[in-house]
């Protein structure tokens, strides 16, 4: 079903679509992008051994249709081509249909968007793949018109001509097929782990040059598309930590500049607080408006480190904005994230988000639109389809000093005009709202909500962390202590990803620094057991999908860094916390065999792995193990515990005990600790061989730069 017909949830769609006139087997699935298509007139299947078997006992091609819940080219080719029963007659009659969720498996999504790639073609979504009955593909696209057009052939087409090739002339099916498969396994062979030594600050030297070349010096961000900008969340937090170690003022200018573009851009939504996923121009003016879980959690998580980093508190509050959007509209009332909003609304991308002039005057009045109209650039014009993104070119600072306003009156007013129009907006229909629980993206977000929650000194959001974690526990972790990946009304299905294990783990070892609570250890410990144990690959890296996970065509390992960290990203900087934590030097090897694997890359290119940098950076900083041992109510425990909360250290880990708690704490890091003198006390570490204990605050933020900081 169209998104037009489908703009709130599947519950509600369900509830619309009483008497369909076809429905299919994606009727019994959770996701809501499989519901969409599940009263579709094609006779779609999900992923699964059973469709792969009917169609080798009928002898006849698969097409694997890959998409999501917020894909808007995903909406346009249903609503022409897959709600056409002209269409689904050539689909249902020659073809077995298989839709899947690339969110739920990006393991299939990733293995045929490489065989596309392998193609020559640029990849995207949708993404259909025609595939043998095998698993083996052959043909495949991403959108398909219903009219040829602009020389893209029909989907029609495209349907009578891979029959006739099927048929007629399937030794060409058969050479392709075996020619994509070949260069799968080639793209996905083992790479020889490199030399230890030849890892080192270098590769952080030119990826900053690289991204120094791509900086737009008139809108900020980074030139990496010929068009869109896409938010560079990972690769300005790797900037935030080259600036810390050699205090080089480019990066902490292009990290500072970017997240104020994006935040007054309209790729933010200046109302309702959110980041849409990308941008269609280099101003970062016109979104392509879904929001998504990852990128949030992702922007928040640069937003707080530039603010430890600079202690400017606009920083800190917009983060805290990223986060009134999740908590009100992107979260369970079990306390799990969910995954993303669409961008369409009545089958309009952006109708939800935009505004006429007269809308904004109306709903303010002349006083409070005399300030808002002027602040968010709203014109009798429009600059989106005759309507209005609100964006902001000033300061509020700049803008009340030009416009004669006290700045206090124009924070006034423009908190009033944002209540007042979220309260209208929240009265129009709504874009879909996918709300599935997802591991991976869980963990970001868990992540950003405890280290914002530890560095401001806020205990609803280190609550709020710790809710979402326990989610993970409760409704996403077998009794075996095995991951799964998705949840949602009440089904928990799919076995995770390596990126899910390695995504929780992290967010356990935050939410430890939050709040010096064992537990945390523990479970990241456990998890990263399983990551050791089920994952491994023999050069030293980590596959994406265990041993026991369903078998595809080619068993992939990747160290890209797309819209997430990568399983080993993330993999490599868990391993090496762990190894700070539990003194235990066979956690950084397995952390440094990953870096070793994908050294080459991170020394000439590191701008494709922005999230292994930072872990890298951690690697070679020193990963410093810092045990503080304090005293209850006493001032100078305060005083380092505001430094280790509140400061900027990428190149150590924290742990922190009273003195009454040592005898028993299962932390191996603070085992065996003592108080210097009756005072607080903090130990610097390397590998277990710590120097002399401090005592102060100054000569522990001496310790902690020494052989990292440059000048």
């Amino acid at each position: 079903m169209s998104e037009s017909l489908f703009p709130i949830s599947s519950t509600d769609f369900k509830k619309c679509m009483s008497n369909p006139k076809y429905t299919n087997e994606l009727v019994h699935e959770k996701s809501p992008y499989l519901l969409q298509h599940a009263h579709n007139p094609v006779n779609w299947r999900p992923w699964g051994d059973e469709a792969f078997e009917i169609a080798k006992e009928a002898n006849k091609p698969v097409l694997v249709s890959i998409g999501y819940a917020t894909c808007h080219w995903c909406h346009v080719m249903e609503r022409e081509s897959f709600e056409n029963e002209e269409t689904a007659k050539i689909m249902n009659e020659n073809f077995v249909c298989i839709k899947v969720d690339r969110e739920e498996r990006p393991d299939v999504d990733s293995v045929y968007m490489k065989s596309l790639q392998t193609l020559g073609q640029q990849g995207g979504w949708p993404l259909n793949v025609f595939v043998t009955p095998a698993g083996i593909p052959f043909y495949g696209g991403t959108y398909f018109p219903p009219e040829g057009r602009y020389g893209m052939s029909s989907f029609q087409d495209v349907l009578k001509f891979l029959l006739n090739i099927w048929h007629n002339e399937h030794e060409k099916v058969e050479k392709q097929g075996k020619a994509i498969s070949e260069a799968l396994k080639d793209q996905f062979a083992l790479e020889k782990a490199g030399d230890k030594d030849s890892l080192s600050f270098d590769g952080e030297e030119r990826t900053v040059k690289l991204f120094e070349s791509s900086f737009d010096n008139i809108n900020a961000g980074f030139k990496f598309q010929q068009q869109n900008k896409f938010p560079p969340s990972m690769g300005l937090s790797f900037l935030l930590r080259y600036h810390r170690r050699t205090g080089h003022l480019k990066s902490l200018e292009m990290t500072q500049s970017t997240l104020r573009a994006m935040k007054h851009g309209g790729i933010y939504d200046q109302i309702g607080g959110g980041l849409s996923r990308y941008s269609t121009d280099y101003r970062w003016l016109v979104p392509h408006f879904e929001k998504m879980m990852y990128d949030n959690a992702l922007f928040a998580i640069t937003l707080i480190e530039t603010f430890q980093t600079t202690g400017q508190q606009e920083f800190a509050e917009w983060a805290c904005d990223v986060f009134q959007y999740i908590d009100r509209d992107m979260t369970s009332p079990e306390g799990g994230f969910y995954s993303a909003e669409d961008a369409d609304s009545e089958g309009v991308e952006g109708k939800f988000y935009v505004w006429t002039l007269e809308e904004v005057q109306n709903i303010l009045g002349r006083e409070t639109a005399s300030i808002v109209v002027p602040y968010y650039n709203v014109t009798e014009q429009g600059n989106f389809e005759k309507k209005n993104i609100l964006n902001v070119q000033q300061t509020i600072s700049q803008f009340a000093k030009e416009k004669g306003f006290h700045i206090d009156q124009v924070k006034e007013r423009l908190q009033e005009a944002r209540e007042k129009l979220l309260e209208v907006r929240g009265k129009r229909i709504r874009p879909l709202l996918d709300d599935k629980i997802l591991a991976s993206w869980n963990g970001l977000a868990i992540t950003a909500f405890a280290k914002a929650g530890r560095v401001l000194e806020n205990e609803d959001l280190i609550g709020k962390a710790e809710k979402s974690c326990q989610f993970i526990f409760d409704k996403l972790t077998t009794p075996e202590g095995r991951l799964l990946r998705r949840y949602r009304e009440g089904e928990a299905k799919y076995d995770a990803y390596l990126c899910d294990y390695a995504s929780v783990s992290l967010a356990c070892l935050e939410l430890y620094e939050a709040t010096y609570n064992p537990d945390y250890l523990n479970k990241a410990r456990n998890l990263m057991t399983v990551v050791a144990e089920k994952f491994a690959a023999d050069n030293g890296a980590f596959y994406e999908t265990a041993e026991d996970a369903e078998k595809l065509i080619v068993r992939q390992l990747t160290g890209y860094d797309g819209v997430e960290p990568s399983g080993n990203s993330a993999a490599a900087m868990a391993f090496l916390k762990l190894s700070a934590y539990e003194v235990d030097p066979e956690w950084e090897k397995k952390g440094l065999g990953i870096l070793m694997v994908f050294q080459e890359d991170l020394m000439e290119y590191g701008l494709n792995s922005p999230f292994m940098m930072q872990a890298a950076h951690f690697f070679l900083g020193g990963a410093k193990e810092v045990a503080v041992i304090g005293k209850r109510n006493d001032p100078s425990t305060e005083e380092f515990l505001a430094t280790i909360r509140t400061g900027f250290f990428p190149q150590a880990t924290f742990a922190f005990a009273f003195e009454d708690e040592i005898a028993t704490t299962p932390v191996k890091l603070l085992q065996d600790r003592k108080l210097v003198d009756g005072k607080a006390t903090a130990y610097v570490c390397r590998r277990g061989t710590c120097l002399a204990p401090v005592t102060t605050v100054k000569e522990l933020q001496a310790l902690l730069d020494d052989d990292y900081k440059e000048g």
